[in-house]
C-alpha cells in the first residue's frame, strides 16, 4: 500500500511539474517572447532614406516586434515602386515617382513621411544644385542656355522646376538631361552637363570629387518636399498594427539620427556603396532638418502642389485628389501613444493638424 502511495505521489509531482513548465513556456509575460512579424522594406540609395537602416542597425524594429529585411538600395523611387508592385517588398520610401504610379492605377497609400516637414511647407534641405567650374553659372538665373542633369519623374525633377519658376525661366530655356543620380558627378566632371540637381549624397560627393565644383543653391524652399513611407492599400488595410510598429520604430530611428549625426554617418557608409565617412557626415547634417515622420496638412499641400505643377507643365497627363492616397491613422496612433518619440520636434501648428475626418481642400489655413 505504501509503495502504491509513493507511486501516486510521484505521478502527481510529475504532472505538477509538467503543468508548471507549460505555463512558464506559454505565458505572454514569460520567458518566450512572441514571434517577430516579418516585413520586407525598400529604400533608395540616398541620405534622406537612412531611417530604415538605422532602425535595423539600432534594434528598434526588433524592439517593436518586427523582423525587417531591407532590399538592396534601389537607384530611384521608380525602381522601388516596381519592386513594391511585384511583391518583393511591403513597405517603401518614395516621393515624386508615386505621382505617376497613382495616375497609372497603382493603389498606393501614404502612412508617414521619411523626409520633409510637418510644421511648414518646404523642407528641401537635402537637395542641391551643383555646377562645375567654368560653367558660367553663379546664380539660378544663369541656368538659361545650360545643360542640367536631373532624374525625370523624381524629386530632383520637381526641384529643378521649382528653381526655374523662382528664376522666371521655363524648361525651354535650358536643356534638362535625364541622368541617374549616381552618374551625375561623373557627368559633371566630364563636362557632359553644366550642373545637376538632386538629393544627397550625390551633391556632397561631387563637391568632394569634382575639382572646382560648387553649390549654386542648397535647399531654398523651392518646393514642398515630399518623401513618404508607402504601401499598397490592400496590404496596409490588413496590417494596421504592423504598420504602427514599423512607424514607431522609424520615429525612434529619426530621433536617434537627430541626436547622433556622427553615428548615423557611420551607419550610412555600410548601406550606401563607396560613401566616405566625411562625405556621409556632411550629407547627414544637411538632412537633419527634414527628419519628421509626422503627417500634417503641409504634407498634403506638398503633394497637391507637386501634382499640379507636373500636370501644368505637361509632364503628367492628369491630376488626382491627394486625400485618396493619405492614410494618416497609423502615424496618428503612434503620435498619440508615444509622444516622447517626437518631443524634440517643433509642435505641428493647430491649423495644420490632421485628425479624424480631416479633408484637404487645396490649401492649409
Amino acid at each position: 500500500m505504501r509503495e502504491r502511495r509513493l507511486t501516486i505521489d510521484a505521478l502527481r509531482w510529475a504532472a505538477a511539474l509538467f503543468v508548471l513548465v507549460m505555463v512558464t513556456t506559454l505565458a505572454p509575460a514569460g520567458a518566450a517572447a512572441p514571434a517577430l512579424v516579418k516585413v520586407r522594406a525598400g529604400i533608395v540609395a540616398a541620405i534622406d532614406q537612412l531611417g530604415v537602416p538605422v532602425a535595423l542597425d539600432q534594434g528598434f524594429f526588433e524592439k517593436w516586434g518586427l523582423d525587417v529585411t531591407i532590399a538592396t538600395p534601389y537607384p530611384t523611387g521608380v525602381d522601388q515602386l516596381n519592386a513594391l508592385q511585384a511583391g518583393e517588398i511591403e513597405m517603401g520610401q518614395v516621393g515624386v515617382p508615386m505621382i505617376g504610379a497613382v495616375l497609372r492605377g497603382m493603389d498606393l497609400v501614404i502612412v508617414g513621411n521619411y523626409s520633409g516637414s510637418a510644421v511648414k511647407l518646404g523642407g528641401d534641405d537635402t537637395m542641391a544644385l551643383v555646377a562645375r567650374q567654368g560653367s558660367g553659372i553663379r546664380a539660378i538665373r544663369d541656368l538659361k542656355g545650360k545643360r542640367v542633369a536631373v532624374s525625370f519623374g523624381t524629386i530632383s525633377h520637381l526641384y529643378i522646376l521649382g528653381i526655374l519658376e523662382k528664376a522666371g525661366l521655363s524648361v525651354t530655356d535650358l536643356t534638362l538631361v535625364n541622368t541617374p543620380p549616381g552618374e551625375m558627378p561623373v557627368a559633371l566632371r566630364g563636362g557632359a552637363v553644366d550642373a545637376f540637381a538632386t538629393w544627397d549624397p550625390w551633391p556632397v560627393i561631387a563637391l568632394a570629387d569634382v575639382a572646382g565644383s560648387f553649390e549654386v543653391v542648397r535647399g531654398g524652399g523651392f518646393i514642398g518636399f515630399m518623401g513618404f513611407n508607402v504601401a499598397l492599400r490592400p496590404w496596409a488595410e490588413r496590417n494596421q498594427e504592423t504598420m504602427e510598429k514599423f512607424l514607431a520604430a522609424r520615429a525612434e530611428a529619426d530621433k536617434f539620427m537627430r541626436a547622433e549625426p556622427v553615428k548615423t554617418a557611420v551607419i550610412s557608409t555600410r548601406w550606401l556603396t563607396g560613401l566616405r565617412p566625411e562625405v556621409a557626415l556632411r550629407g547627414v547634417r544637411n538632412n537633419l532638418p527634414t527628419l519628421d515622420i509626422r503627417i500634417s496638412c503641409y504634407n498634403y499641400l506638398a503633394l497637391h502642389n507637386g501634382v499640379q505643377t507636373l500636370n501644368r507643365l505637361g509632364f503628367i497627363p492628369g491630376t488626382f485628389d491627394v486625400n485618396k492616397v493619405f492614410m494618416p491613422g497609423p502615424i496618428q496612433n503612434v503620435m498619440r501613444r508615444n509622444p516622447s518619440l517626437f518631443a524634440d520636434l517643433a509642435p505641428i501648428p493647430a491649423r495644420a493638424q490632421v485628425g479624424p475626418g480631416f479633408t484637404f481642400r487645396g490649401t492649409c489655413p
